[in-house]
Formats: structure tokens, C-alpha cells, sequence
């Protein structure tokens, strides 16, 4: 073909995809992403003047508490100190020998017969043996098996107050030693007696229920 119908290469006609509807998708996704950001952006100013953290936190111990305090945890506090009630014998289960290791004579039969009245059990009564006697500066020893460490020595020294707590190697632990001193006065008052010996029979809670309290 020739003439006007002629093509040549300066007018052969390319084929391009139109640009506006890239640019216009373009625009699109980045307008969304925008108005995401600035969304998320409010959400946490929102929270951070509202105090929404705070609440949170505050929320967590309590449910962590409540988490703590389960029955179980309770019932094995309860059932501990239970037993440590039990361990603590009453003053008609110990025997209490009376020694004097000080020059006052008759003050072994005087304590012994006082302590009688308070409702202990009365074994030895005379002067203290060699090892003690005029050697006791303080108000008086107690002198106990190791497993009266913290069953009948204990309850003996309420009825008197400044006494040194000794074990030795006796294997009755119901059975224990009072070594009056060159300090001794007189026993503790019957009253306040009686008040640390309640005191001293209360349970008391264990170092887990301690913990657990909210």
C-alpha cells in the first residue's frame, strides 16, 4: 500500500496502560493506611489519659490474691496450726523439779508449792547440785529435754518471767528442771501468768497465711 495509507514507524500507534488508575489505586491504599495510623494513635492517647493502664494493673493483684487465697491454701494454714495448738501441753502434763542453787534456805519447798497451786505437777524438791549451785546470777534456769524446747519449757517460763531456757540430754520431755538463781524474787504474778500462758496457747498464723492475706 502506498500513498496516504502508508504506515511507517514515526506513526505506528503503542499500546500503554492508562496511568490514571495506577495513580488512583495508589492513592487509595495510602489514604486506608493513614487514617489506620492516626485511629490506633487516638486509641492510645485514649487510654493513656484515661488511666486504662492503671486500672489494668490495679486489677491484676487483686486476681492474683483471689488466686492465693484458695481453699486449699486455707485448710493446710488452719490444719498447721492446729497441730502446733495440740504440741503444747497444759500445765498438769509437766513434772517440775525444784532445785535451789542459792544460800535462801526453803525456797525450793516455797516455789515448788506455788507452782503446785498453779497446776503443775511437782517431781524433785532440794538444793542444786554442784554443776549449779551459788553459780545461777540471773532469776533461774529451765532446764528440759531438747523435745521441750517448745512444749513444756516454754509454758513453764510464763510462770517465770527472765529464766534462761537449757536443754540436756534426758529423754522425757514432760519432765523439766526449775534451778533458782541468786536473782530470783518471786515467781511471775499468778495473773500475769495466767495471761501469757493464754497468749502463748492462741494459735498463731503460719508464715503461708501471712503471704496470702490481701
Amino acid at each position: 500500500m502506498g500513498g496516504q495509507y502508508r504506515i511507517t514507524g514515526d506513526k505506528y500507534p503503542r499500546m500503554r496502560r492508562p496511568r490514571g488508575r495506577r495513580r488512583l489505586a495508589f492513592l487509595v491504599v495510602v489514604t486506608v493506611a493513614a487514617i489506620g495510623l492516626i485511629g490506633w494513635g487516638t486509641l492510645q492517647l485514649i487510654d493513656v489519659f484515661t488511666g486504662g493502664g492503671d486500672k489494668a494493673a490495679a486489677a491484676g493483684p487483686k486476681a492474683d490474691c483471689a488466686s492465693k487465697t484458695s481453699p486449699s491454701a486455707t485448710a493446710s494454714s488452719a490444719s498447721a496450726t492446729s497441730v502446733a495448738a495440740k504440741a503444747l501441753p497444759k500445765p498438769g502434763q509437766i513434772t517440775v523439779n525444784v532445785f535451789n542453787a542459792t544460800p535462801r534456805s526453803g525456797l525450793a519447798k516455797e516455789t515448788a508449792d506455788e507452782l503446785k497451786k498453779r497446776g503443775f505437777r511437782i517431781g524433785d524438791v532440794g538444793n542444786a547440785t554442784g554443776a549449779y549451785d551459788k553459780k545461777v546470777d540471773g532469776a533461774g534456769i529451765l532446764l528440759g529435754a531438747k523435745g521441750a524446747a517448745q512444749a513444756a519449757l516454754p509454758v513453764l517460763n510464763t510462770q517465770l518471767s527472765g529464766a534462761q531456757l537449757k536443754t540436756d540430754g534426758r529423754t522425757k520431755a514432760d519432765q523439766v528442771d526449775l534451778i533458782i538463781g541468786t536473782g530470783f524474787k518471786n515467781l511471775t504474778v499468778k495473773e500475769d501468768a495466767d495471761k501469757a500462758l493464754a497468749v502463748l496457747a492462741q494459735p498463731q498464723p503460719t508464715s503461708s497465711a501471712t503471704k496470702n492475706s490481701c
